[in-house]
């Protein structure tokens, strides 16, 4: 008979897990001890949640407490449509071609080049057609069917995420053909827009660079590689923080994307608890630093 690991136990040897197995074994775990044994794997050290104190550890600390119900029209790439289109104009918004809860017969599916095919649910889950090579159905109905069929594990997933009501849809491509637009992501606390997150070289390896909101380079990196120049300056940057500002207004902490195309700003989404806590901060205090800044 096996006996049975205590979770101090499994705790201390979480960092020992591969990335996989760890994720199958919080799945199994209560969402408390779950969360706490992925983001010991990450951060190499135990959240502190009561109370939490840096930032990864407010956002963890969201992931297991807060039931807003509005959390679930903000994550849900559909229903935050209308919700943005009244606070800041229709023309922030990309259009939804088509939605529903599984893809239509492959003849109904006369979507224009180029088109995004999402789900309304979770983070990454984005298929980018732009050319007729890339319109391969057989691949991508393998990838929505593990997207449709794929469930959320207790413990490892976001409770707004798991709880929508999950729906497919397709959107015009957003930008040039040949590479994904830039990504600004505005960190606001308390209704003050705080840092700027660019995500760049979406395509061939992903580089995050941070800004303040003058456009000041900051001397720390978020979980990936900054670039090692510096990049211009948005046009629309004012207009992007105070549609951020405007959104995040009534909330302590929400992390607010935008594009850019041709000058003009567009909503990318809303996310309540970024990369679920376990961002890398290097140097390590800046996690610290952000935390102080969420009331």
């Amino acid at each position: 008979m096996t006996a049975r690991r205590e979770p101090a136990g499994i705790l201390r040897h979480a960092e020992q897990l591969s990335e996989r197995l760890l994720h199958r074994l919080s799945g199994r775990l209560p969402a408390s001890l779950g969360l706490r044994l992925l983001y010991l794997r990450r951060h190499g050290r135990l959240p502190r949640l009561n109370p939490p104190r840096t930032f990864t550890e407010k956002v963890l600390h969201r992931r297991l407490t807060d039931r807003n119900p509005d959390l679930l029209i903000l994550a849900d790439k559909l229903r935050v449509k209308p919700l943005i289109a009244d606070q800041l104009g229709a023309d922030w918004v990309t259009p939804t071609l088509w939605s529903g809860a599984q893809l239509p017969l492959r003849s109904n599916r006369d979507w224009p080049l180029p088109f995004v095919l999402k789900a309304n649910w979770g983070s990454g889950k984005n298929i980018f057609v732009r050319t007729e090579r890339e319109r391969d159905w057989d691949a991508i109905e393998r990838i929505v069917a593990q997207w449709i069929s794929a469930p959320y594990p207790a413990g490892v997933h976001h409770w707004h995420a798991g709880s929508i009501g999950r729906s497919l849809l397709v959107e015009p491509y957003v930008g040039s053909p040949g590479a994904l637009p830039l990504d600004y992501k505005f960190y606001v606390f308390g209704g003050k827009a705080r840092f700027i997150q660019v995500n760049t070289a979406r395509d061939t390896g992903i580089r995050t660079t941070v800004y303040d909101p003058n456009w000041t380079k900051q001397p720390f990196e978020m979980s990936c590689l900054s670039e090692a120049g510096d990049l211009e300056r948005p046009a629309s940057l004012d207009r992007m923080i105070a549609a951020a500002e405007l959104l995040a207004a009534e909330w302590d902490f929400l992390r607010v994307d935008f594009y850019e195309v041709g000058g003009r700003p567009i909503f990318g989404e809303i996310s309540p608890t970024p990369l679920g806590g376990m961002a890398a901060f290097q140097p390590h205090r800046w996690d610290r630093t952000f935390g102080d800044l969420w009331p």
